[in-house]
């Protein structure tokens, strides 16, 4: 019997009120929360006196590059800055090369995973317009992504009657990435010439995210079909989910949507690029009330890196996406402390919820029967996000400089420590999620 007793930390129970005490997990799994346990022959003691004791991050949108772009990243890399982040589990999206649009593509990425990651993992099968059966029958998957826009090749999916057959059939979740195809070419058109990246969020506008946003709920609406807006990015959008959002439909917004804004391309330049863009600052005060309102339900970090060489070349060469899995804890656990929102809060955002809505089995609290992952922050400090310390491969951050808390101090995957003050233990692996029908 594998044992692990945490002892003296502020653990958050699902209430949302906070218990001075110790946690016991046997073999992966939580067994007894209570103010003192006492075990003997234990096999690990963490003492987490000064620390709180949260859910580990499940984080829903993530793009970790392998197979075929391992320059950028590959699953033990950016496992490792999971670990960091205190992220213990991921869904990963099926732009890879090659892309994960069958069950052969899927086998070899949980293959890949089961080899290199250090957290437990998941993964999106994609929507072509022409694979449907695979859309049917794949598994074990955790949705079904569709590109809307903003993309090109097989995994785009623009057109009505594309969409409309993969709504129609099945049942199984379809996340989208909604942007209008169709505008977007017209703006690219339009803004043709421009090398200031600042353009990006013109071409990209608010317009051709609420025209794609519009047609899935539609679409949505037809057929029933459970549908998962990923990464929203405009107030429009928010206000139109406010009045139109059925029950059976979720919505996710990232940190960089907002915490970041427009003003970032002055200062960052292309390292502020990402589809869907960044918004003016008023979409940050109005996408931040959709969250505390319930109309967004969670948050994902869209994790999407690219080498500085890369993002260093003009737009529109510089390609979009940015890396967010080691600091979106922090980021928001920041905005708690500064009274933006409650610890509790965050952890329904970035637990609780995710797993709720893709139906992962025990996962998200901190209850006896639930899976020991876990991770434990210090609240009280604050340190810069620095270069030196990224273990993304990509290494650069859009938030290097911020002075943030609630960097996690030991981070635990089924039971195990993988991340403990700066140190790894690389030979933990994580498992496959399941999703529970």
């Amino acid at each position: 019997m594998t044992q692990l007793l945490i002892r003296h930390g502020q653990i958050l129970l699902p209430d949302g009120q906070l218990l001075l005490g110790d946690v016991l997990c046997e073999n992966g799994t939580i067994r007894e929360i209570a103010p003192e346990i006492s075990v003997k022959d234990l096999n690990t003691i963490i003492d987490a006196r000064g620390l709180t004791l949260l859910p580990g991050v499940i984080d829903p949108q993530v793009h970790f590059r392998e197979p075929g772009l391992e320059h950028k990243e590959d699953l033990f890399t950016a496992t490792r800055a999971c670990a960091r982040g205190g992220v213990t589990s991921f869904l990963e999206m099926p732009n890879t090369n090659p892309l994960t649009i069958t069950q052969a593509t899927l086998e070899d990425k949980l293959q890949r995973a089961a080899q290199k990651c250090l957290v437990n993992y998941g993964f999106f099968i994609g929507a072509t317009p022409d694979n449907l059966p695979d859309l049917l029958t794949a598994n074990p998957t955790c949705g079904i992504k569709i590109f809307m826009g903003s993309s090109h090749g097989a995994l785009l999916v623009s057109r009505e009657g594309e969409l409309e057959p993969i709504f129609a059939k099945g049942s199984r979740l379809i996340a989208v990435h909604a942007e209008d195809q169709a505008r977007i070419l017209e703006r690219r058109r339009e803004f043709a010439g421009i090398s200031d990246p600042a353009v990006h969020s013109q071409i990209q506008d608010e317009e051709a995210a609420l025209n794609a946003t519009k047609l899935a709920l539609k679409l949505s609406n037809k057929y029933q079909r459970r549908l998962h807006i990923l990464h929203l990015s405009t107030g429009i959008e928010a206000e139109f989910l406010r009045e139109n959002k059925p029950s059976w439909v979720t919505a996710e917004v990232t940190p960089q949507h907002l915490l970041l804004n427009t003003d970032a391309y002055e200062k960052i330049g292309t390292l502020a690029q990402m589809n869907p863009p960044l918004r003016s600052p008023e979409n940050n005060d109005i996408l931040w009330q959709a969250l505390l309102d319930g109309v967004i339900d969670f948050i994902a970090t869209d994790h999407a890196p690219h080498t500085l060489e890369e993002k260093a070349k003009p737009y529109p060469n510089s390609p979009s996406g940015m890396p967010g899995v080691e600091t979106s804890l922090p980021l928001m656990l920041t905005q708690a402390i500064k009274g933006k929102c409650s610890v509790a809060q965050v952890v329904n955002w970035m637990s609780t919820a995710v797993a709720k809505a893709y139906k992962i089995p025990n996962k998200g609290l901190i209850e006896p029967g639930y899976d020991a992952d876990l991770v434990l922050v210090d609240l009280d400090n604050y340190y810069p996000v620095k270069r030196e310390d990224l273990q993304t491969k990509c290494g650069w951050s859009p938030f290097e400089g911020w002075e943030l808390t609630g960097w996690p101090i030991v981070t635990i995957v089924g039971g195990k420590v993988v991340y403990d003050r700066g140190q790894f233990n690389t030979d933990i692996r994580g498992k496959a999620l399941t999703f529970s029908s």
